[in-house]
């Protein structure tokens, strides 16, 4: 199953990149569902867990402005449309299935995404993806224990009052 998901991220990445290049390109016979079943039907005999593809690829893309929105910060040199398509794809991917796949832990998403990138970025594009994910995760993760410290310093304060 996981490495069936891992080749359900590389197809949902190839058609990204497609429909992103293609969209970018004014290409008007763009179709994400005839992208996306070409690139399925090329695995078929490999992969079980087409759902999944499906959900990556559909929720990243209507997810899109959300998930940048959520990078911007993280890496304010680099602005959205400046950061390599694979990268800013990869990028999306790994932020969306932190926020929309619960059942995979956190740290094999950003493994997954850091592979993503050495196998199909630039040479430092997985330096970058995991510097981002990791912040973006460990914000994640810091803000219930920031804001459990600040209710309790409420309480405290307003038991004394």
């Amino acid at each position: 199953m996981a490495s069936n998901r891992h080749l359900g991220r590389i197809i949902a990445l190839q058609t990204l990149y497609e429909q992103d290049l293609r969209s970018e390109a004014g290409d008007s016979n763009l179709s994400l569902k005839e992208i996306l079943s070409r690139n399925i039907a090329r695995y078929s005999e490999s992969i079980d867990d087409t759902e999944f593809v499906e959900r990556l690829t559909n929720g990243v893309l209507a997810q899109a402005k959300q998930l940048d929105a959520k990078i911007q910060p993280v890496a304010p040199e680099w602005p959205i449309d400046q950061i390599a398509r694979m990268d800013r794809l990869v990028l999306r991917i790994g932020l969306y299935e932190l926020d929309n796949e619960p059942d995979t832990p956190p740290k094999v998403v950003i493994n997954e995404a850091v592979e993503l990138a050495k196998a199909f970025g630039g040479d430092n594009s997985s330096k970058f993806v995991n510097g981002v994910l990791g912040t973006l995760l460990r914000d994640r993760e810091e803000k219930p224990v920031k804001a459990k410290a600040k209710s309790t310093r409420k309480k405290v304060t307003n038991e004394e009052t």
